[in-house]
């Protein structure tokens, strides 16, 4: 009998590097692009509806964009608004 086979095995799960919602917006707003969308409709229809078809599966886009809560997008969004447009 193999001696392996009463060895107790160790798995290690691989943790992803958390993206930042920014990073995500631009690389989404990309391959919208390259898809001949308009980036910001898609956008907002999906933060409005929730519904991941809005983006486009080129570059894995829906998959990254569905890695945040669309609160997390809005908030990004405000955030980046309101910096850009302090007096």
């Amino acid at each position: 009998m193999n001696d392996k086979m009463n060895e107790t095995m160790k798995f290690e799960a691989t943790k992803e590097t958390p993206v930042e919602p920014k990073e995500i917006l631009f690389s989404v707003f990309e391959s919208l692009e390259e898809k001949g969308y308009n980036p910001i409709n898609q956008i907002i229809g999906y933060i409005l509806s929730g519904d991941p078809t809005y983006i486009t599966s080129h570059n894995n886009a829906r998959t990254l964009i569905r890695k945040i809560e669309r609160d997390e997008l809005l908030e990004e969004l405000l955030r980046a608004y309101l910096k850009c447009n302090k007096d």
